[in-house]
């Protein structure tokens, strides 16, 4: 199949941008923004979004694609390809998740169009951006015409394919925290083949003190529930020992009792639970040896 018509337009600038988008929403017109098209495109192919109008961002990569490092924060322009993100020196330093997320993301063509921002707005739970956005503790900002405003990425997510972007806002920028010293990062995942979004998947970040013990955790998991699940806190009892695998596997049984997967073809609720622990393990344990990798340098 073919999309529906629509009316195309392509403005040159952030500020025109925000100005055709709130015109459009004043008149109650349906407007989809353009930006890798990985997902939008697939959609209107199959009539499951039919807009009237469609606003194509790419002409924004000049201001919205962008790796900078800003003091103890990593701020990525919404128009950074995958493939980029996969390459930045600053990513790679500061933000590894990001990297090795992107790794498990689709294939080339995806890599080569997909954007973070578009990834974050579309908000498939199973997808490893807001996975790593969540566990990292990241920041989104919004832009309308009337001015910005910045969500945690745990209040950005509502609902499956679902994020709080008002009809006139675009997402401009996501900030993440850098890496603390003496810290690793990895994700985990179970799919069924490379390059699937994945049946379940889990995030961490370790930080050791200077002893080795665990002096900070952040953890999520995606894929088992509507959003991704930060669940750091079942760490906490471990902060200030040295983690062993059995401590790592008791605090993390209970990610199980947190989650509330659906059931499809793929995996059964009770499947999905047991993966939640699985993943969460295996991405802490993988993080905890980077960090103490790190420690020894």
């Amino acid at each position: 199949m073919k999309p529906a018509a629509f009316d195309y337009h392509a403005p040159p600038s952030i500020q025109e941008t925000l100005a055709m988008l709130a015109t459009f929403v004043r008149d109650d017109r349906n407007v989809k923004l353009l930006a890798g098209g990985q997902s939008l495109i697939p959609l209107m192919n199959i009539r499951l979004a039919e807009p009237e109008i469609v606003i194509d961002l790419n002409g924004l990569e000049a201001e919205l694609s962008y790796v900078r490092l800003d003091g103890s924060t990593l701020r990525i322009g919404a128009l950074t390809r995958h493939h980029h993100v996969a390459d930045d020196p600053l990513v790679l330093a500061h933000a590894p998740l990001l990297a090795e997320a992107t790794s498990l993301i689709g294939h080339a063509a995806i890599l080569s169009r997909g954007t973070i921002g578009g990834s974050l707005v579309h908000a498939d739970p199973a997808a490893e951006f807001p996975l790593a956005a969540v566990a990292l503790g990241a920041t989104v900002t919004l832009r309308k015409l009337a001015g910005a405003r910045t969500l945690d990425a745990r209040d950005f997510f509502l609902a499956a394919l679902t994020s709080d972007v008002e009809p006139d806002e675009i997402l401009v920028e996501t900030v993440f925290p850098v890496m603390p010293p003496r810290s690793g990062q990895a994700i985990a995942e179970f799919s069924r083949r490379h390059g699937d979004f994945a049946i379940v998947a889990a995030a961490a970040q370790i930080s050791l003190a200077s002893d080795g013990t665990l002096a900070d955790a952040r953890l999520a998991v995606g894929g088992a529930t509507q959003t991704p699940l930060a669940c750091a806190e079942l760490l906490d009892p471990l902060v200030g020992s040295v983690p062993s695998d059995g401590a790592l596997r008791g605090a993390l049984s209970t990610v199980a009792a947190l989650v509330d997967p659906d059931a499809d073809i793929h995996a059964s609720a009770d499947d999905r639970r047991e993966l939640a622990v699985e993943m969460a393990l295996r991405a802490t344990r993988r993080a905890l040896e980077r960090a103490r990798a790190r420690l020894a340098d």
